[in-house]
């Protein structure tokens, strides 16, 4: 190991499955489903019936009930996930003792604090403006989950907020490492954080044709790369890692899970919602992460794939992977048992990359009947498959043309 790579030192998560990362981890392991019904929301908005979707992937435990009452009611429930799973990280990191000018915040959000926005927007209809809270810019504000972090941590080298829809917390993952590289910081507390379960959020994704309708079967409504595939399930989330330069963790005797080894971030110019048919820009973030982590694509063995269950995007992620990769590698989709953390899913679903490659084990994909035939590769499904791994790839591709590919290896 380089004294100046970027290795993980610690990692926290609240997500569908419950309110660490252990939950996470044996929930994927053992093909769980964080998908239900939401028929208390549904029924709260005016217009339940014409709601297409009624299924989502809340948090499994609220964080509210994990950070004191009075510091809770001051942040959005996107910023409360953030911090839960950073205080998390911190401490399996073992806190490290590091001068708050070294130590640096990256905290990605798709959407940030929608539910605020649209609680006070009702209360300034119905109750006119004084009744508005002063905290509510505070609390909507995309950057609000990383400036809590800061506050929490002493974090004075930064504080950054990549809002790029669903690479978000990818991309946060890879402007820490940048961050490190550069010498701006030793430390960097990085991740993504959602909380976007809302009418307005799923109507409008229902809008855009992007939602699963299979309301009558929750747990197996997101189903990547298969057939009958009809769109992805909200959820909501937070994953977040602390990142050391190598020599700082190594001085201080820091347990290293990991390295992230490299990363590619590209744009492709081409559609606001749909990628780029051909795959360009997603090969080059692939190609770009595996150069940059000094690699070869033949040393790549595992995706873990962005694979949201939508008709075009699953397949198309494929055909990238097949011309970056080869067709010698082994897929996962997380999203099947998660629904989609918007700008959460890159962070968590990179802790799942980085546990992938430290156990030598990939969680298997669900509801995957009858693969797709476009699709060319080995998709794992049923049980977990247990696979040595040196380094894997963890893609995150969002609206916009946000294409971030992260590589993940062993320590």
């Amino acid at each position: 190991m380089n004294a100046q790579d970027v290795v993980v030192t610690g990692l926290g998560a609240t997500t569908p499955f419950g309110g660490d990362v252990d939950s996470l981890w044996q929930g994927l392991l053992a093909g769980r489903s964080g998908v239900r019904r939401i028929d208390d929301l549904v029924a709260s908005f005016g217009h339940a019936d014409d709601l297409p979707t009624k299924i989502a992937a809340p948090m499994a435990v609220a964080p509210a009930e994990v950070l004191p009452r009075v510091q809770a009611r001051r942040m959005d429930r996107c910023q409360q996930a953030a911090l839960v799973a950073a205080q998390q990280a911190w401490t399996d990191a073992g806190s490290p003792e590091v001068d708050p000018i070294r130590l640096a915040v990256v905290i990605g959000t798709g959407v940030g604090g929608v539910n605020t926005l649209l609680d006070q927007d009702d209360l300034l209809e119905e109750k006119g403006p004084a009744r508005i809270s002063p905290l509510t810019v505070p609390m909507l504000m995309p950057n609000g989950p990383a400036a809590w972090v800061s506050l929490e941590f002493g974090a004075r080298a930064g504080v950054y907020t990549p809002v790029s829809a669903c690479a978000s917390g990818a991309e946060a993952l890879a402007l820490a490492a940048r961050l490190i590289r550069s010498g701006e910081a030793d430390v960097v507390i990085a991740g993504g954080a959602e909380a976007a379960i809302a009418p307005l959020t799923i109507a409008g994704f229902a809008q855009a044709r992007t939602l699963s309708k299979r309301n009558d079967d929750p747990e197996r409504a997101s189903r990547p790369f298969d057939v009958d595939r009809d769109g992805f399930v909200l959820g909501e989330g937070a994953g977040v890692v602390v990142l050391e330069r190598a020599d700082f963790a190594a001085a201080r005797g820091a347990r290293v899970l990991g390295r992230l080894a490299g990363y590619g971030i590209t744009s492709d110019a081409h559609h606001i919602t749909g990628p780029d048919p051909t795959g360009a820009g997603q090969i080059r973030a692939i190609l770009n992460a595996v150069a940059d982590a000094g690699l070869q694509p033949s040393d790549v063995k595992h995706v873990n794939c962005h694979a949201t269950s939508t008709v075009v995007g699953d397949v198309g992620e494929a055909a990238a992977i097949t011309r970056a990769l080869g067709d010698d590698v082994l897929l996962t989709a997380p999203k099947s048992s998660l629904g989609h953390l918007v700008g959460a899913a890159g962070a968590v679903e990179g802790i799942v990359t980085l546990l992938s490659v430290a156990n030598g084990v990939i969680p298997p994909t669900l509801n995957l009947d009858q693969l797709a035939p476009e699709v060319k590769l080995d998709v794992v499904t049923g049980a977990p498959r247990k696979q040595r791994l040196d380094a894997a790839v963890c893609n995150s591709f969002g609206f916009g043309g946000q294409n971030v590919s992260l590589v993940f290896a062993a320590a």
